[in-house]
């Protein structure tokens, strides 16, 4: 599995430590995740593993984001009180890093 240029210069810092590397680089992008929840903790967890390169997640999440989340759920926004958790996770995910492809289930 080949990197593109955008991806080697975004996963630098990963493939050039020895935990990591390139294998395990190529590992990271050949995953594929299922995260049941976009609250507390999926919120906390999807950043973490869209910024590691993870190849394909699925966020499966049927609420929608009520004010009282916002405070530890910070993939949110005000204006995104009412709207389905998981849409907008995967929309997070989307601008954050295009390498990941990401399916939201509601």
């Amino acid at each position: 599995m080949m990197f593109s240029d955008d991806e080697l210069d975004r996963y630098a810092r990963h493939i050039v430590l020895p935990q990591v590397g390139g294998v395990g680089q190529q590992r990271l992008k050949a995953a594929n995740i299922a995260i049941v929840g976009a609250g507390g903790i999926g919120a906390a967890v999807i950043p973490a593993l869209v910024g590691a390169g993870v190849g394909r997640l699925t966020i499966i999440d049927g609420d929608t984001v009520d004010l009282s989340n916002l405070q530890r759920q910070s993939i949110y926004r005000t204006d995104d009180v009412g709207v389905p958790k998981a849409a907008l996770a995967a929309n997070f995910v989307a601008q954050r890093n295009p390498h990941v492809a990401v399916t939201p289930v509601a």
